[in-house]
């Protein structure tokens, strides 16, 4: 599991940054955010419901049944779209509230 950051869509605001339990993002010499050991990214997430620009996708790989797939965030209002892409070009949107998406 792993991300790709987008640096012609990333913003250089470094919330991605922040959020990161791995410390694994850092700043280009653009300011632009990069992903230091895609390997070692821990597939939480965090990063993607942050960066409500899709500038950073996550790869769901066939350990997870996503063969390829990827996934990205977007914001709607108060509302999260997450965003899955198949290789074969299909599309699904899951919405969630962002008020209670961390509620447990």
């Amino acid at each position: 599991m792993s991300i790709k950051i987008d640096v012609n869509k990333c913003v250089s605001c470094g919330k991605c940054i922040e959020v990161c339990p791995g410390s694994l993002l850092l700043k280009n010499e653009n300011g632009k955010a990069f992903i230091r050991y895609p390997k070692n990214c821990w597939g939480c997430t965090a990063c993607l419901k942050e960066c409500k620009l899709g500038a950073i996708k996550y790869y769901l790989g066939a350990d997870i049944g996503g063969n390829g797939s990827t996934m990205y965030v977007t914001q709607n209002g108060e509302s999260l779209e997450w965003r899955l892409e198949s290789k074969d070009g299909r599309k699904v949107v899951i919405t969630t509230n962002s008020k209670e998406a961390n509620k447990y």
